[in-house]
């Protein structure tokens, strides 16, 4: 979350609004006693902070808004609850989890007192901005109390991200990587979050394979394989084919969108799904689940949805549908997949950062002035 409230202080402070960020100080967290340090981050985070905010307010204008850049946030939420004051909410993936509602993410006792601790202080907060509409869906089953308002406002790409020219891409990010991809390759990109499903690319990879008479790399761009990542990737028939590209600059993620066949993004849960709005910019297809946010971020380029992955399906039935689509776009005629990558291109101008900048400067006003009734 840190770049997305750079991001927003930034904007606003574009927009001549004054701007100061407060965050907990590492002070007992630097004493010696490397033991009990995550002990002492707690007295900097639920002691002093909330002491550092009251004195604060003091001296704060009635017309300051007080913005929590993540629900995740909500312990600190009633310090300023009588105050003009919103909540951006990204996903509740770890609430889910701790509620028993996620059993691919178990979470231990502890997580699950944090996260009620979390959802008992963001359920405080009156005024919240989704970054989808299952977002905001899931805020109004999850919070306790009255939501004043619930506005839904996109994620804005935090940088340029543009068609480029296919074949030219391909040849940067093959000399980039020593390999060929002038015939086009599959790619996906992500962390290691059980959400992101990286294990299940793999699957669909492999029975696309060998069920399909198509030789095309697979680049995995993201973060170091955890072991049993690493397991599935060695046990394939094609990992010959497979690629872990780590530490890609910021520089070649357009190219790498632009040249790619195709975007395989069948993640099983997202707060809104970063990499389709930037692919779909970039004039790549994106394959990626057929529920909400992936297909609400997707939008009118949805036309190779896959099921989400779960123990309803066997795995290998699963991969052998979303294989099957795989195939379909690594196979389409140029003109149908120029039509394809137009409508991308066009849904992907809702995640224009200056429009959602505006968004959420507007969404702050009315706070302001409503509050002050």
């Amino acid at each position: 979350m840190p770049r997305y409230a750079k991001m927003i202080a930034e904007g606003m402070q574009k927009k001549r609004h004054e701007v100061a960020i407060w965050a907990p100080k590492p002070f007992f967290y630097n004493l010696p006693f490397k033991a009990i340090k995550k002990w002492l981050s707690y007295i900097d985070q639920f002691i002093l902070f909330p002491l550092f905010v009251k004195i604060k307010l003091f001296t704060e204008s009635k017309d300051t808004i007080f913005v929590f850049a993540d629900q995740a946030l909500g312990p600190w939420v009633p310090l300023v609850r009588k105050r003009p004051h919103v909540i951006h909410c990204h996903d509740f993936l770890a609430l889910e989890s701790a509620l028993g509602l996620v059993p691919e993410n178990p979470t231990s006792f502890t997580g699950k007192v944090y996260q009620k601790f979390i959802q008992k202080g963001f359920s405080k907060g009156n005024h919240f901005i989704s970054v989808s509409q299952k977002t905001q869906i899931d805020l109004t089953n999850y919070h306790l109390g009255k939501i004043m308002s619930s506005n839904v406002c996109y994620n804005g790409l935090n940088r340029i991200f543009e068609r480029l020219d296919q074949y030219q891409s391909r040849k940067i990010m093959g000399d980039y990587l020593h390999m060929n991809l002038s015939g086009g390759y599959i790619m996906h990109i992500g962390g290691n979050q059980f959400y992101k499903n990286r294990i299940g690319v793999l699957e669909i990879y492999e029975q696309f394979r060998l069920n399909h008479a198509v030789s095309i790399p697979l680049l995995m761009i993201g973060a170091n394989p955890p072991d049993k990542l690493l397991k599935k990737y060695r046990d394939s028939k094609f990992n010959e084919d497979i690629h872990f590209v780590l530490n890609l600059g910021d520089e070649f993620i357009n190219q790498a969108y632009s040249g790619a066949t195709c975007l395989l993004f069948p993640s099983i849960d997202e707060g809104f799904g970063w990499p389709i709005a930037e692919s779909m910019a970039s004039g790549c297809i994106v394959i990626t689940t057929n529920t909400a946010p992936m297909s609400e971020v997707n939008g009118d380029a949805n036309n190779f949805s896959i099921p989400r992955k779960s123990s309803e399906i066997p795995v290998i039935e699963w991969a052998e549908i979303c294989a099957k689509n795989v195939a379909k776009v690594v196979n389409l005629p140029e003109n149908e997949r120029e039509k394809i990558v137009q409508i991308g291109l066009e849904s992907a101008k809702r995640f224009d950062q200056t429009n959602s900048l505006d968004q959420i400067e507007s969404i702050y006003c009315h706070i302001i002035s409503t509050s002050s009734i």
